[in-house]
């Protein structure tokens, strides 16, 4: 049972876009690993960017820094 956990920021992805993430992922695993998708599972979670960081600064900081 592939379990399978995607960490995105929590800004700017809709509901419609998630589930097209998990159909694909699951579409992915049955195609190359032949994992059933009823078997497959998948969570997606959503980290507030100032929670998340690199080179030092959080995304927060990093977006407002470069916007766009």
């Amino acid at each position: 049972m592939p379990y399978i956990n995607v960490r995105i920021t929590r800004t700017g992805v809709t509901r419609e876009q998630k589930a097209q993430v998990i159909r694909e992922i699951t579409d992915t695993m049955q195609r190359v690993l032949d994992k059933p998708p009823e078997l497959t599972h998948i969570t997606i979670e959503e980290i507030d960017t100032d929670n998340w960081g690199y080179a030092g600064l959080t995304t927060t900081e990093h977006r407002a820094k470069n916007p766009g």
